[in-house]
């Protein structure tokens, strides 16, 4: 009777406190116990990078000569990335997104969510056949041999940034002033294909690689930095409106610098490349990425222009083509002596540059050399730099996320 006693007492305060943790009037430090729980994410084609140190500088002898890739050891966070670059498919369903939000609009599908924001109402397939729409086609002489094409100049999307720099030297400005938008057609520059290239028939590029289904798996191109940031933009938004338990995950976005050169690397310390060899062929001959092996020569690798993004092994994290197909964009500004001052942890050097800026001021880092670039440019440890407002047939990109919190594999 006596424990019978002592449990129905330990029941009734268990009771109590529970009973009280909603108004917090126990006096006890006990937290916040409504709050969602956080399992984590796995999203779907990205592959988890641990934690750890890198020796970032010249995986070979400087051969220019230029020291802007002094030796340093930093430590990196551990993220997310994309196992493949984008590929066509997977920047057309952004492409799709946009044309039908637009649609939608046309069409007045609005309503108010329980915030009062309008939100586009999605609940039905669009009926593309309606005068409604016709707007959003090609009219009159600018169609071509009678084909009804969709107007891509339409095809623009405002994303967002916040200026954290800013934020964080000047706290006590108001905080509209540290937010950033910008409007950008998301559609990507196919007349690259041509425009590239002086005195080369590539026009059938031009007018097949983004949209048909032999292209769908390959890396998406002619997309310029700002491109790029608006996707990551466009897909954080639309992870977070499917997550149920109104926890969002940290914000897709470019990989830093050395984020990427971490990735390729592939837990390989000093090799120079991302399979872990010094040799651009195995002991076979077979030439280990998609890149010019020789003047005139771009078949040798098994594909003159890009190849599908999973093509070849992957390195020792799971990521595909970190060295040649398609060179890829970072969110790291470039500049030549930028390991001199940068620092050891997570380093980044981040500028945002305005139309009216100087040319010198809108270049970014983009690694891991493409299907038109000699060997040198495949090494893990070569920079190279592009304009943010430049499109290219032989740059693309892929997405990384910051890990939240501490895995207990980063540091066994």
């Amino acid at each position: 009777m006596k424990k019978l006693l002592q449990t129905l007492s330990v029941l009734f305060v268990m009771m109590v406190i529970l009973s009280s943790c909603g108004t917090r009037q126990n006096g006890q430090l006990i937290g916040v116990f409504d709050r969602p729980t956080w399992k984590g994410i796995n999203p779907y084609g990205m592959v988890y990078i641990p934690s750890g140190t890198l020796h970032i500088g010249p995986s070979d002898q400087d051969v220019t000569s230029t020291f802007i890739q002094r030796p340093k050891t930093i430590s990196i966070q551990g993220f997310y990335m994309d196992d493949t670059e984008i590929t066509n498919n997977e920047y057309r369903q952004f492409v799709y997104w946009v044309r039908d939000s637009i649609a939608h609009v046309m069409m007045d599908d609005i309503e108010e969510d329980d915030n009062g924001n309008e939100r586009i109402i999605w609940d039905y397939e669009l009926d593309w056949s309606s005068e409604d729409l016709e707007g959003m086609f090609y009219q009159g002489d600018e169609k071509f041999a009678g084909k009804k094409e969709l107007d891509v100049g339409q095809l623009e999307y405002e994303y967002e940034w916040y200026n954290w720099q800013a934020a964080a030297h000047n706290p006590l400005a108001s905080r509209t002033s540290h937010i950033k938008r910008d409007k950008v057609l998301i559609y990507p520059d196919t007349l690259v294909w041509v425009r590239d290239f002086a005195y080369s028939y590539n026009e059938p590029m031009t007018r097949n690689y983004f949209w048909h289904p032999a292209f769908d798996d390959y890396p998406t191109v002619g997309i310029d930095w700002e491109m790029a940031n608006a996707f990551s933009f466009w897909r954080t938004k639309f992870w977070n409106s499917y997550e149920g338990n109104g926890v969002s995950s940290e914000d897709f976005r470019l990989p830093t610098e050395h984020e990427w050169e971490y990735a390729a690397r592939g837990g390989h310390e000093l090799a120079p490349y991302p399979w872990g060899g010094y040799y651009l062929r195995n002991t076979k001959g077979c030439l280990l990425a998609n890149f010019k092996p020789g003047r005139g020569n771009y078949p040798e690798d098994g594909g003159l222009y890009t190849v599908k993004a999973d093509a070849y092994f992957p390195n020792d994290y799971g990521l595909y083509n970190m060295a040649g197909n398609v060179a890829e964009w970072t969110s790291t500004a470039y500049h030549e002596n930028s390991y001199s001052f940068l620092h050891d942890l997570n380093p980044d050097l981040k500028y945002d540059a305005a139309e009216d800026d100087s040319d010198a001021e809108k270049r970014k880092v983009i690694r891991g050399g493409s299907w038109k670039d000699i060997g040198y440019f495949l090494q893990t440890g070569t920079r190279h730099w592009e304009f943010q407002d430049t499109t290219k047939s032989y740059i693309g990109f892929r997405c990384a996320l910051t890990f939240l919190g501490r895995s207990v594999n980063d540091f066994n």
